[in-house]
């Protein structure tokens, strides 16, 4: 049964947007009671998403997506509209009222990850086994206790083509269960064959416990190193972590991101319950926001080699959109965290921790090793690197306090370093300005969106008929109006705004919440990025009865002229200018 109105309503009032996308975004700036910040969905160094506390909506001037607190949740998290309900009820402490109806992506979900915890329990009954002994010899080698074997059902999967399909497949589950889990892949002649041979096995389990794929490391010389599981039906690599299960209860504070499963368990088994890592991709914007959910404290022990130190840089950037603290874990002529604790031990890697560096350091640091200081081309490469870096910083303490740094390191006067981060931050401000302008006087949509499914038979009504939206959105006793004029959703020619009346006047006549983010819940993201669009547009006049009327006679007067043959234009305009006349278009 679908999710009744009153719920929705209710959810959806005591969802503060400014808080949930707080969350996720860094909101600072300030325009008129609107806030904005960098936009979560596509990459921008100048903030064009705004939030309206007023209106409780979202939208990116950029990238055009917007909405209301459901579509935000859907957007970030990937999330189908359900489970994004789920997600928002509890954060502020309801109950999503249950769903009995038969649902088949329900049930193949659910299916799914009984297949993944009966694969994991194979796997992990598969290390103890005589075939299984290079697995353990390398977990032997590698330091690993059986206790962390044990913690993160670590487990082999031996030199074979079929061991995992013969068992699952004893176990009742068919081969395109398998095949759709990304346990197994098709083979010549219609067979099939185990994705994972001669390695061994790290379940990635998620935050509810649930095994939703695995990570495999090679045990010879073979290729690729790692392995992980394809992107199924409840696992994608990119919005997971490894043993954040684990980490999420935590109580330093903080999360250790490292780059290896093994560093990871290395972590773990000193006492460092706090560890995660991606799963052999570069770190994400999802993955980030997933960690900033469980801690507020973010620590970057990547390898200490070029890779890693590149791999961290993009780290920071992707933190910094959260709210999370970030440092940086120098290993020293340790490769990694796993190197480290052999050579120097927990305590040692406990002071390291007090000691590691904040981002901006880190960053500073970066630039100085990049530079040949013994020259003057050095120095002033190094002040324009550091400057530009320094120009960023909101704070201007940190700014005085690093640049007086920078200004010992490079040799000059701290007033020259300042005076130059003065200039930048007077030039990038004076262009944010200039950006935000253009960003906010620029027609926000063309006539025609670029979404063909969104588009309107009759572009020259395109601004009449998103007039009458906005008009009903402000005030739904206008609908009075349409009656009365015998309006109806027939006459847009968008579907798309038919579509919005349908549910605005469905809402009002059922006396549910007609507010702007109880629309755009039940909208596509397409679709609610688009009504966002329009409902940002202003209105020429607040008298609504008298705009409404005008919208809604010029969409008549368009329909008209459209029908006319062309032979017939004269009279075609003569009739459009009586229609003018008394209709006052």
């Amino acid at each position: 049964m679908a999710i009744p109105d009153s719920f929705l309503d209710e959810l959806v009032a005591r969802t503060d947007i400014t808080d949930l996308v707080g969350g996720y975004v860094r909101l600072t700036k300030r325009s008129g009671s609107n806030m904005f910040g960098l936009c979560p969905f596509h990459s921008e160094k100048t903030p064009s998403f705004t939030v309206s506390p007023v209106k409780q909506i979202y939208h990116c001037f950029g990238c055009g997506k917007g909405g209301g607190a459901i579509n935000f949740i859907m957007e970030i998290e990937n999330l189908p509209f359900r489970d994004a309900v789920e997600v928002l009820a509890k954060r502020v402490g309801m109950t999503v009222p249950d769903d009995s109806a038969p649902d088949e992506l329900k049930d193949k979900r659910r299916r799914m990850l009984e297949l993944n915890r009966d694969a994991a329990r194979h796997f992990h009954e598969m290390l103890s086994t005589p075939i299984a002994e290079s697995a353990r010899k390398y977990l032997q080698r590698r330091g690993i206790s059986k206790a962390m074997v044990t913690r993160f059902g670590l487990g082999a999967a031996p030199e074979s083509w079929s061991l995992l399909l013969d068992a699952m497949s004893a176990k009742g589950y068919t081969r395109t269960e398998l095949l759709e889990a990304g346990l197994v892949r098709s083979g010549k002649n219609g067979g099939a064959y185990d994705l994972f041979r001669n390695r061994l096995i790290f379940p990635v389990i998620d935050v509810r416990g649930s095994v939703i794929g695995f990570s495999g490391r090679i045990l010879d010389d073979g290729e690729p190193k790692y392995l992980n599981s394809p992107d199924t039906l409840v696992f994608n690599k990119s919005r997971n972590l490894f043993a954040l299960n684990i980490a999420k209860k935590t109580k330093s504070g903080m999360l250790i991101l490292a780059e290896g499963n093994i560093d990871v368990i290395a972590l773990h088994q000193v006492g460092f319950d706090c560890a995660v890592a991606s799963l052999g991709t570069a770190l994400t914007g999802e993955q980030v926001r997933l960690m900033s959910r469980y801690a507020d404290n973010a620590v970057i022990a990547f390898d200490s080699d070029d890779a890693g130190k590149k791999a961290a840089l993009r780290a920071i950037a992707l933190f910094e959109k959260t709210k999370m603290n970030v440092k940086v874990l120098n290993l020293g002529e340790s490769k990694d965290p796993d190197e480290f604790l052999q050579k120097h031990g927990a305590d040692a890697l406990n002071r390291l921790l007090e000691q590691s560096e904040n981002h901006i350091e880190y960053r500073l640091m970066t630039i100085k090793n990049n530079a040949d200081l013994s020259t003057d081309e050095g120095r002033l490469k190094y002040i324009a690197a550091a400057t530009e870096l320094l120009s960023e910083l909101t704070s201007r303490p940190e700014r005085e306090i690093y640049g007086a740094n920078v200004a010992q390191i490079a040799g000059v006067s701290p007033e020259s370093v300042e005076n130059e981060v003065t200039k930048m931050l007077k030039t990038k401000r004076a262009q944010q300005r200039k950006q935000f302008d253009k960003q906010v006087t620029r027609p926000t949509v063309a006539l025609q969106p670029s979404d063909r499914t969104l588009r309107y038979t009759n572009e020259y009504s395109a601004a009449a008929e998103e007039g009458v939206i906005r008009c009903l959105m402000r005030d739904t006793a206008l609908l009075k109006v349409c009656e009365e004029m015998g309006f109806d959703r027939a006459e847009f020619t968008s579907p798309f705004l038919a579509k919005v009346l349908e549910i605005l006047a469905r809402r009002a006549h059922a006396g549910s919440d007609t507010q702007a983010a109880m629309i755009l819940s039940e909208l596509p993201s397409q679709e609610a990025s688009q009504l966002t669009v329009i409902l940002q547009k202003p209105e020429a006049t607040p008298r609504g009865e008298e705009s409404i009327r005008d919208y809604i006679q010029k969409i008549r007067a368009e329909k008209y002229k459209s029908e006319v043959p062309d032979e017939n234009l004269l009279l075609s305009i003569k009739k459009y200018r009586e229609m003018k006349d008394v209709g006052g278009y």
